[in-house]
C-alpha cells in the first residue's frame, strides 16, 4: 500500500528510500531446541519469515549460514518461504555468508537467486547419518545389556551392539529416498542453471566461485552491495527477529515459568553439551 500510495504523489514529492526486510537463518537445523540450545527449525522460523512477508517491499532477503541438519525440518523451512513468495508475490534473494550446505542448502534454493562471497561454501547435497558404537565397553565395565522388544525391528543399530548388515541395509535404503527428494527439490529449483557435472550430487561441496560455475548460485556478492544496486542507494535493510522475553517478566530464558528446578537444569545443561559437540561436528566438516 505504502508503495501504490508514493506512486500516485507527484514524483518531486515521492521517496526514493526502499525497505527490505531480512530474515536471518544461521544455525544448525534441528527439530526442538530452546534456551540452551538455539537452532533453526520452523518452529524457530516460522514468526520471523511470516512477519518478513507481511512487508510492504518488492523483495525479501534472506542471509543464510548453516551447515545443515534435519531434513524435514529443512525441508519445512524452504516450503514455507516458497508458499509466501506465491502468496505474496515477492522475490526471495537469498545471500549465503559462511556456509549453505545439506540442510542450508536445501533451505537456500527457496531463493529466486542466490548470491554467495567467493569463500563460501555451497553444497553437499547429499544425507548422511553419524552414531557411536559400544559393543565392547559394557564388558569392560561389567554392565549386562538387557534389551526387550515386541517386533522384531525395535531395536535396530542399538549401540550397545554389534552392528547387523540387514540394519545397515535398511537404513541406506532411507537414506537414498531422502537423497532422491532433495536432489529432486535442487532439480526443480535450479534445473536450468546446473551443470552437468557427476559430482554435484555426492555430497561434495565447493567455494561460491565454483559453485557459481556449477549452477549452483547465481552471481557472488554481499548483501548490502546487491541490494542497493537492485533498489537504490537509498535502500535500507530491516532486520526481522522473533520476540524475545524478558527475564523478570517472563523468568528465565523467556520461559512463561517461574524458573527452572535444579534437576531440570542440570539435564538441559548434559543435553547441551552432547548437542553442542555434534554441532560443533557439523560445522567441523566444513572447516568452521
Amino acid at each position: 500500500m505504502k508503495r501504490f500510495l508514493n506512486r500516485l504523489l507527484p514524483k518531486s514529492w515521492r521517496s526514493d528510500i526502499v525497505t527490505i526486510p531480512v530474515i536471518r537463518l544461521h544455525g544448525t537445523i534441528m527439530p526442538g531446541g530452546g534456551p540452551l540450545r538455539p537452532s533453526l527449525s520452523l518452529a524457530s522460523t516460522a514468526g520471523p519469515i511470516e512477519k518478513a512477508f507481511s512487508f510492504d517491499a518488492p523483495a525479501v532477503a534472506i542471509s543464510i549460514n548453516s551447515p545443515g541438519g534435519s531434513p524435514v525440518q529443512s525441508r519445512l523451512i524452504f516450503r514455507r518461504i516458497r508458499d509466501l513468495a506465491t502468496e505474496k508475490n515477492k522475490k526471495v534473494l537469498v545471500f549465503v555468508e559462511d556456509v549453505a550446505a545439506s540442510g542450508g542448502y536445501m533451505i537456500a534454493v527457496a531463493g529466486d537467486e542466490i548470491f554467495a562471497d567467493p569463500s563460501s561454501i555451497v553444497g553437499s547435497i547429499g544425507v548422511v547419518s553419524a552414531s557411536f558404537g559400544f559393543p565392547e565397553l559394557l564388558k569392560k565395565i561389567g554392565v549386562e545389556r538387557r534389551v526387550h522388544t515386541a517386533g522384531q525391528n525395535k531395536a535396530v543399530l542399538d549401540p550397545f551392539r554389534p552392528e547387523k548388515k540387514e540394519d545397515i541395509e535398511r537404513l541406506k535404503a532411507l537414506q537414498l529416498e531422502v537423497h532422491e527428494t532433495f536432489i529432486d527439490l535442487v532439480r526443480d529449483r535450479r534445473g536450468p542453471n546446473l551443470k552437468d557435472d557427476p559430482d554435484l550430487f555426492t555430497g561434495l561441496f565447493w567455494t561460491g566461485k565454483k559453485g557459481l560455475e556449477l549452477g549452483l548460485v547465481d552471481a557472488l556478492g554481499d548483501m548490502r552491495s546487491v541490494l542497493r544496486a537492485r533498489f537504490g542507494p537509498k535502500t535500507q535493510l530491516k532486520l526481522i527477529t522473533a520476540p524475545r522475553g524478558l527475564f523478570g517478566r517472563f523468568g528465565w530464558f523467556g520461559s512463561s515459568r517461574e524458573g527452572f528446578s535444579a534437576p531440570e537444569i542440570a539435564a538441559a545443561a548434559a543435553s547441551g553439551v552432547i548437542d553442542a559437540a555434534e554441532e560443533r561436528a557439523l560445522w567441523a566438516r566444513f572447516g568452521l
